[in-house]
């Protein structure tokens, strides 16, 4: 039933959240089969390989190792190495002594000292130079190295974390990637799913990232699932973001579809109308859900005051009637109802004049089926009982109005 709510996501979630609060998933996400896989990987000093998408939290993972390893109390050391210039990565990494080159006027540690009995986060590892990959190697195998402008070998001891959006292998077939250190990496490896593989998800981050903007404001179903359907090449960080944004430049009391970026709209449009702007024609393969102009309207679902319960409609697609509902609706008089829509659905319409009646088509459909109890009326419409309420109120104020 559309009423039906989910489990209380903060609930759900509960034996999801490591000390680390950006780790943040749904129930059944695969995510926490990788959590498990990392946490027993963390036990061992084995190398890590972290793969995936740009923004799918390969840092959170590698923090999430640390963290649950014997190294726990002890630095964790993150590099970029596609932020560094290929001039610096090498002095960056090991250090320099007083005099190695101009401007070396004191010695300073390098990363790899930092993270000394701790572990070395190196991201974007297939952007590493391949006269850098050589030296690498060199500190993998012998666990020793030379500050530049040194002859003085220096003991290493440290985790080794990496990570990378690249297709490594691929590289290593093009010549861009030395092979034999593509196996020294390659002892632990971990694939993080882009988000749009894992839908159930998103809620729970949304709802992370809400709580942690201070936001209380409620997020209609229907924002919710658009959400859902969106692809997201930016994975989790474009969540985030949007989120801020959301969180920043949306002035109503709650957030509706008007409020989201054009490109989550067009989604939302394409799905529901062909190339021409007009809505499907209805086949007997076409679900009930292809209709947008008998869909009932989107209960708002806020994340915060309802302790974070999401209705049904939130995980399964777009809203659709209960059986009960829809079959009350089939014995009501069909021309009645098509006396609400245009003959042709095209587009455009003054969705502000044909909406109202078309509810209030529904409800009195309800209130028939339910013989006017609220409740049962309200789980036929997939309403809370309260919302319905108070859409009565207001229509029976309106009709009151002079």
């Amino acid at each position: 039933m559309l009423n039906t709510a989910l489990p209380n996501v903060c609930e759900a979630m509960s034996d999801s959240l490591p000390a680390d609060p950006g780790l943040v998933y749904g129930p059944g996400s695969p995510i926490a089969a990788i959590r498990a896989t990392c946490t027993r990987i963390a036990a061992s000093n084995a190398t890590v390989l972290l793969t995936g998408e740009t923004g799918t939290g390969k840092e959170v993972f590698a923090r999430l190792v640390h963290a649950q390893s014997a190294r726990v109390n002890r630095p964790f050391v993150p590099v970029n190495c596609g932020a560094i210039p290929e001039s610096l990565i090498e002095s960056e990494l090991f250090g320099y002594v007083r005099g190695a080159f101009t401007g070396a006027s004191a010695s300073r540690r390098g990363r790899v000292a930092m993270a000394e009995e701790g572990t070395l986060f190196l991201d974007e590892i297939g952007e590493l130079p391949l006269a850098m990959q050589v030296k690498l190697l060199r500190l993998l195998q012998e666990r020793t190295y030379e500050p530049v402008g040194s002859s003085t070998s220096i003991t290493a001891n440290f985790r080794l974390v990496v990570a990378t959006n690249r297709d490594l292998a691929e590289q290593v077939r093009l010549g861009r990637f030395r092979r034999d250190l593509y196996y020294r990496l390659h002892v632990c490896p971990v694939h993080l799913p882009p988000l749009r593989e894992r839908p159930g998800d998103i809620a729970p981050l949304f709802q992370h990232f809400w709580k942690r903007h201070g936001e209380t404001r409620a997020v209609t179903s229907v924002v919710m699932r658009q959400l859902e359907r969106y692809d997201w090449p930016g994975n989790v960080r474009e969540l985030e973001n949007l989120v801020e944004r959301l969180s920043v430049c949306a002035q109503g009391r709650i957030i509706e579809m008007a409020d989201l970026p054009d490109s989550f709209v067009g989604v939302h449009e394409n799905s529901l109308l062909d190339g021409v702007g007009r809505a499907p024609t209805p086949t007997p393969d076409v679900a009930q859900d292809s209709w947008p102009a008998l869909a009932p309207a989107a209960e708002p679902v806020s994340l915060v005051e309802r302790n974070g319960l999401l209705d049904s409609s939130v995980r399964h697609g777009p809203v659709n009637l209960a059986p009960e509902a829809a079959e009350a609706v089939s014995g009501i008089d069909a021309v009645a109802l098509s006396s609400f829509l245009p003959a042709n659905l095209s587009l455009p319409v003054d969705l502000p004049k044909l909406l109202p009646p078309l509810e209030e088509f529904y409800i009195r459909a309800a209130l028939e089926q339910s013989g006017g109890n609220k409740k049962e009326a309200a789980r036929l419409l997939g309403l809370g009982r309260t919302t319905l309420v108070e859409k009565l109120r207001r229509r029976a104020a309106d009709v009151s109005a002079p």
